[in-house]
């Protein structure tokens, strides 16, 4: 073989074999000739824009509208709307506002009364009464108010008690159109009382001493460290029978009745309300179903009948620490800070 001899080089391999079709068009038919492997898988058809925003923007849709519902729902929980159903816009509801436990303030329940009072969809309001009553000055306060509503706005109130509406609870819904009262019901204790701990002997044993500079011989009537004074016991049962009379009187009015009838009754004992019915403290035995459909039909209202319900306060965890810290960490210094308090309050 020549030296100048160059071995060819080998044949190119054959070309894959190609199969021509037809892409098709947005109508279906053919559009162009496209080759693609025969082994091979024809490509899809190209999806539109639209279809895009479809995939994306549906999803992001409705988060926003869940989101946009929530706030709306807390706001009307916050302004204290009370529609929260379909039913609600029939404009033909009956209020209902809850009185539970210990009545200390007057401001919630006031402020819930005068809302659904100013609520033309509001034909009637109940207080759903479960409390052994509390503050003389709250209760009285809620009392007055429930007359002012009544008188003002001319919507009827109705009282209904569960277990126990006694003492300041009672003088609330003794300012009630109606009141009320399942047969097992504790009713009545019209009666005041004034109470406080004397912790003197406290003091004593940790070698403590309280010092108290006053001018007027009064102004430190009361003071939980030492005993009362004869003209100090006498100065505080005056304020007692005085808050005893208006009690008495109050109800008297809004039984429309007598002092004379009630004083009789205002011993500070409570009656069943099987007892209380004979004795005018009550207008009818009856659970809360009873009253709502009492207080329905005598509204005008047919069929049975929608409840409202005040908004109720939610507050997070981190309101209750800032806020309201002394409830989760009572503050020691106040248990020695307590002033002889006044109570319309059964025990």
């Amino acid at each position: 073989m020549p030296e100048d001899f160059v071995t060819p080089p080998p044949p190119p391999p054959p070309p894959v074999a190609q199969s021509t079709a037809y892409a098709p068009s947005a109508y279906g038919a053919p559009a162009y000739p496209q080759p693609y492997p025969a082994y091979g898988r024809p490509p899809g058809p190209r999806r539109s824009p639209w279809f895009w925003v479809a995939v994306i923007g549906g999803p992001a849709l409705v988060i926003v509208l869940l989101i946009a519902f929530f706030i709306w729902a807390t706001v009307r929980s916050l302004n204290g709307d009370t529609s929260a159903t379909l039913d609600g816009l029939s404009g033909s509801e009956i209020g209902v506002i809850d009185i539970d436990g210990v009545i200390l303030d007057a401001d919630k329940l006031d402020t819930q009364i005068r809302k659904f009072a100013d609520d033309s969809s509001i034909k009637a309001i109940i207080l759903h009464i479960n409390s052994p009553g509390g503050g003389a000055a709250a209760s009285q306060e809620i009392y007055h108010e429930v007359v002012r509503v009544r008188q003002e706005k001319h919507i009827k109130i109705i009282a209904s008690i569960e277990s126990v509406g006694a003492s300041g609870a009672y003088y609330i819904a003794s300012g009630c159109d109606k009141i009320y009262a399942n047969d097992a019901s504790v009713v009545g204790s019209v009666g005041v009382i004034m109470e406080w701990t004397n912790y003197g002997d406290l003091l004593k044993w940790a070698k403590l001493k309280n010092i108290v500079i006053h001018a007027g011989e009064l102004k430190d009537a009361g003071d939980p460290t030492r005993d009362l004074t004869p003209k100090e016991e006498a100065y505080f049962q005056s304020l007692v029978d005085n808050m005893y009379g208006q009690f008495v009187h109050d109800v008297a009015t809004g039984r429309h009745t007598t002092d004379d009838v009630i004083r009789p009754l205002a011993t500070g004992q409570v009656w069943t309300g099987q007892q209380a019915l004979p004795l005018h403290l009550i207008d009818k035995v009856g659970g809360f179903r009873v009253a709502l459909i009492d207080t329905a039909r005598e509204a005008g209202i047919k069929g049975e009948p929608t409840i409202a319900r005040p908004g109720k306060d939610k507050q997070g965890l981190l309101a209750v620490l800032t806020d309201d810290s002394d409830s989760l960490f009572p503050n020691p210094a106040k248990l020695l800070n307590q002033a002889p308090g006044f109570y319309f309050m059964w025990k």
